[in-house]
């Protein structure tokens, strides 16, 4: 069953790409690529560094601490060190309101 949180504004997104949000208890990083949002885990699985705050490749993220980068529609480990990928949560608009299913 979908379960979808509001966790975010459209607006929030005119001036950065990436939003860290808290959701049921998970911490995730929100993503707009073009027009489309995209909600990826926020932690990194090589050591725990925050994905929102690095660096935004084409549709990859990379890692602030080591460099690990990921696919943000995806989830996919692109490049090392990382080795396992990071989850990827279903996003959706309604309005202006920007909806993440957390699957509870």
């Amino acid at each position: 069953m979908s379960d979808f949180i509001s966790v975010a504004k459209v607006s929030e997104f005119d001036h950065q790409p990436a939003k860290c949000v808290e959701v049921a208890g998970k911490t995730i990083a929100l993503f707009k690529l073009g027009d489309e949002y995209f909600a990826i885990d926020d932690t990194c699985t090589h050591k725990g560094g925050s994905l929102s705050e690095g660096n935004i490749e084409g549709d990859e993220i990379e890692c602030p601490w080591h460099g690990a980068h990921f696919n943000i529609r995806s989830g996919k480990v692109i490049l090392d060190p990382a080795e396992e990928d990071v989850s990827t949560y279903d996003v959706r608009l309604s309005g202006d309101v920007i909806e993440i299913d957390v699957g509870e």
